[in-house]
């Protein structure tokens, strides 16, 4: 489904940038006055320093003058979409307009009927490998699954997935989000199966899921969501993450602790994040036209300052509109030429395996 996205990831190495440039797309006067009407926006689960989200509502919000509810920002994608389920019939500033959900929840999400066709005006730029044909979801962004170390605890840095079960690293590997409905932590436990060998992704799920039984039993994994403050406290040194989370906490905590991060040896997964409007928005106006700033060229450079790959990147590229000073801050380019893209189906297969039977097989209460 999305293989032909891994050439984004050569092509965003090999291209010379040369304009700091930013091109206008106006949405039309039209959705704006309609959004304005409606004057919010409700989000969930958008942490503030995940892909530059911060920077990216608070220019939505300075552009267009609306209000922003944001709700849950640590919500996995699968809460996101619960939120829709359960606020179908609710207009209050409980019901979320958009989500921000793993690749794999939007095809399923669609197949529900939680979510609400529309195609942004730069849908044209947006490669077809990486959005639903209708437009009722569409990719966004991509990273790569990195260890993120906290180095003034841990002085000997991981460098691939077997090492996580080394002695050394008692009490300290945690991740992201709770495997049960968090995608990050999903794909960081399928990565860790693919590190195995193992090619078939329901088996790689699997092997996934042994190999983090195991952390468990040695004493290395902890049950603790990781995130910037727990990885400033010591409480969960070694986080699995996106590496543009893991970039965006090493900037924020300012060498205090060190932090470094590690795309790994072997394992190395790539994930597509998608974008959708619940079929019951209560502002769908606002939705709308939100979708329309971050497909943007300003708002998917202001994704890029987070560290993420806008899926829009190379058009962004051919029309010298990248600034190559953000091109400069992101880690080297040989850790994500080695990036699998896991399809839908593989992300689908993989998943099933992990979320039913992490409890059964690693046992650890992620929270």
């Amino acid at each position: 489904m999305i293989s032909n996205i891994s050439r984004l990831l050569s092509l965003s190495t090999a291209i010379v940038v040369a304009s700091t440039a930013i091109a206008a797309a106006e949405p039309s006067a039209e959705l704006i006055a309609a959004a304005k009407k409606e004057g919010t926006l409700t989000t969930i689960a958008l942490p503030h320093n995940w892909c530059g989200y911060g920077d990216v509502i608070a220019g939505f919000k300075a552009k267009y003058g609306l209000e922003v509810n944001e709700l849950n920002p640590d919500a996995g994608s699968g809460d996101e979409v619960e939120a829709i389920k359960a606020n179908k019939g609710n207009t209050g500033p409980q019901a979320p307009d958009v989500i921000d959900v793993g690749l794999s929840f939007g095809p399923t999400a669609k197949a529900e009927g939680l979510l609400m066709p529309y195609k942004v005006s730069t849908w044209d730029s947006i490669p077809d490998s990486a959005k639903d044909a209708d437009g009722y979801w569409y990719g966004d962004y991509y990273g790569v699954l990195s260890f993120v170390v906290n180095t003034d605890i841990v002085k000997n840095v991981p460098k691939d997935w077997a090492d996580l079960k080394n002695s050394d690293y008692a009490n300290t590997v945690s991740l992201a989000g709770d495997p049960r409905v968090s995608n990050q932590a999903v794909q960081a436990v399928y990565a860790a199966g693919l590190a195995t060998g193992e090619k078939d992704a329901a088996k790689a799920g699997q092997a996934g899921l042994d190999y983090f039984a195991a952390l468990n039993k040695a004493g290395n994994l902890v049950p603790v969501i990781g995130k910037s403050a727990s990885l400033a406290q010591g409480s969960t040194p070694i986080v699995v993450a996106w590496d543009y989370n893991g970039l965006a906490w090493r900037d924020s905590l300012n060498g205090n602790p060190p932090v470094e991060v590690v795309v790994p040896s072997s394992g190395v997964v790539a994930g597509v994040y998608v974008q959708a409007i619940s079929a019951f928005a209560p502002h769908p106006n606002a939705a709308k036209l939100w979708m329309e700033y971050l497909y943007s060229d300003e708002g998917q450079i202001g994704w890029l300052k987070g560290y993420c790959h806008p899926i829009r990147f190379n058009d962004l590229a051919q029309k010298g509109q990248v600034p190559k000073e953000l091109l400069d801050k992101l880690p080297p380019a040989e850790g994500y030429a080695k990036a699998a893209f896991p399809s839908i189906e593989e992300q689908n297969a993989g998943s099933a395996v992990i979320t039913k039977q992490w409890d059964s097989v690693v046992g650890a209460n992620v929270q």
